[in-house]
């Protein structure tokens, strides 16, 4: 996903000092808040909404609070057992094969307990049981609930939920995640950059007001483009969502929730800009996966989330190039963005389901690269292919929108990398921990569908 800002010197008579930063507001929810569970589907990704033409624009407060409720009363009652934290709690991915298999040949609704797979919150572990034919997920978890972002997140930890949604997706791109990769992006036109460029410097009678709405027209909408899985599916909604609201912060539209980070724009202040054009994505952040002996039981460890930044620049014909350099400013932001991301996710839930969708992305890389799957003898029809995914109003575009910043020279064009997730990379490193084979005697002999210790 690509967010772009220009920031030009703007002289009026005013002591402004400022530059004008026009940024690309880019994210995605689906028309009307359609429904979830028996009563709305979680459509309201990030806080953020699409009309019916694909355009995307920021839920206002009023809006999300209003519809909290009625997101609330659409969930089903958490089975008691599943109310508690955990720190493990296991999922087999053979009984919920079993579980959406007789849904859909009785036509009923998933239980709300299967769409979001007990309340994980994280895949820590992957347990392989050849002499059971199954696979399990095992990672903290609890009881859920939504939050103001339109988000089903634990009911006291306020971290998002993993969905069976998602977890299909991950399955069912995890042979072509080895060379696609899973991304998102959005782009300026090559109209659009060369309008910019032949602006100029506004007159200098130009009103603060008049000025953005120049820039703005002059960069017009971007395209919005996802790779690697349906543009339609919830997986795509959260990777563009989580990029919108990254960038948000970084264009100073609404200070961060946690402390001690700054905007990028606010750290430009009192800054000589020349012709600046960083660019920030989202990418996975994993330590190598922990692996027994016998390639059994397997550990995701690391953070999961990393932000990365480069400085681009526009050639003569207006088209961008990459540097291969990281611009200081941004870099510092960026790391910023990494050291404090725990942080974020736990109070921004569309952080915690981006991590969500990476671990799942993770999962199904090494399950296809191990041969895990045929290892085990698990036979999935459902989850791999026949259980229909949600889909939802694809996003196509959206405006561009401008604020202020106090700088002293120059102009900057800022264009963001998106999201781009090569789950691949990630299990291609590996350790060997001797001590994770006890993991799975875990395992119950009468174990349901899940459990927990």
């Amino acid at each position: 996903m690509k967010f772009v800002s220009c920031i030009r010197k703007y002289r009026g008579r005013r002591v402004w000092g400022p530059a004008m930063s026009v940024v690309v507001l880019a994210t995605l929810a689906c028309p009307a808040f359609a429904q979830f569970g028996g009563g709305f589907r979680n459509s309201a990704v990030g806080g953020v909404k699409i009309d019916t033409e694909g355009v995307l624009s920021n839920a206002q407060v009023s809006e999300m609070k209003e519809l909290q409720s009625a997101w609330q009363s659409g969930l089903q009652q958490v089975p008691a057992d599943l109310q508690p934290w955990t720190d493990s709690r296991f999922v087999s991915l053979k009984q919920i094969e079993t579980e959406v298999a007789a849904a859909r040949a009785a036509g009923k609704p998933l239980p709300d307990a299967v769409r979001y797979l007990a309340g994980l919150q994280r895949v820590r572990y992957v347990l392989v049981y050849p002499e059971k034919q199954d696979i399990v997920l095992a990672g903290p978890a609890e009881g859920w609930k939504v939050d103001t972002h339109g988000s089903v997140v634990g009911a006291t930890s306020n971290r998002p939920v993993l969905t069976l949604d998602d977890l299909m997706v991950a399955l069912r791109v995890s042979e072509s995640a080895n060379t696609s990769g899973i991304s998102c992006s959005i782009d300026p036109t090559p109209e659009g950059l060369q309008r910019i460029q032949q602006l100029g410097r506004l007159s200098a009678g130009t009103s603060p007001q008049l000025a953005s709405q120049r820039m703005e027209q002059a960069l017009g909408p971007q395209t919005i483009s996802v790779t690697g899985i349906p543009a339609t599916s919830h997986f795509a909604r959260v990777i563009v969502a989580a990029d919108f609201r990254m960038k948000r912060l970084a264009m100073n539209f609404e200070p961060a929730p946690v402390d001690g980070m700054p905007s990028f724009l606010s750290m430009l202040r009192g800054r000589n800009t020349t012709n600046l054009m960083p660019r920030w994505w989202l990418a996975p952040n994993y330590e190598p996966l922990a692996r027994d002996a016998e390639g059994l039981a397997w550990e995701l460890r690391g953070q999961g989330v990393k932000c990365q930044t480069e400085q681009d620049f526009l050639d003569a014909s207006g088209q961008k190039q990459h540097s291969g350099q990281a611009d200081p400013t941004a870099q510092k932001w960026a790391d910023n963005f990494t050291q404090k991301f725990d942080q974020l996710s736990q109070e921004d839930s569309i952080f915690g389901q981006l991590r969500n969708v990476m671990d799942l992305a993770v999962v199904g890389a090494l399950l296809a690269k191990e041969g895990l799957i045929e290892h085990s003898g698990l036979a999935m029809p459902s989850l791999m292919r026949d259980q229909p995914l949600e889909e939802y109003a694809a996003p196509r575009s959206v405006p561009s929108q401008a604020s202020l910043v106090r700088a002293s020279r120059g102009w900057v064009i800022s264009v963001s990398g998106g999201v781009q997730v090569f789950p691949w990379q990630v299990a291609h490193r590996t350790q060997v921990v001797k001590e994770l084979a006890s993991k799975l005697d875990a395992r119950p002999a009468d174990a349901n569908w899940y459990w927990q210790k």
